[in-house]
């Protein structure tokens, strides 16, 4: 079982930006769907982001324009380039990998 360790997370101001990272314990499957969700500790979590095992990318309209998802070729980290951010973004950000999932990092956009 893959473990996952997210970073980057913190306060930024409306139109600022994070780069959020999510270290993996050990190379991940290269069949794996990758992505970033979104949400509240013990409320289902709003999809985010999928990095596809092709390499192509979907996002949720509500981000479309404004995030990126990226791997490293190790595959042992995933990234989420957020820019643009708005108070809406606010929440706690999990990656995950099929039925695996990092523990959560806070991003709070305030003024």
């Amino acid at each position: 079982q893959v473990e996952f360790v997210e970073s980057g997370g913190g306060l930024v101001q409306p139109g600022g930006s994070l780069r959020l990272s999510c270290a993996a314990s050990e190379t991940i499957d290269s069949t794996f769907v990758l992505g970033w969700y979104r949400g509240q500790p013990g409320k289902q979590h709003e999809w985010v982001a999928t990095l596809l095992t092709s390499g192509s990318t979907i996002y949720a309209n509500s981000v479309k324009g404004r995030f990126t998802i990226s791997g490293d070729s190790a595959r042992r980290t995933i990234y989420l380039q957020m820019d643009s951010l708005k108070p809406d973004d606010s929440a706690v950000y999990y990656c995950n990998a099929e039925s695996m999932w990092g523990q959560g990092i806070q991003v709070t956009v305030s003024s």
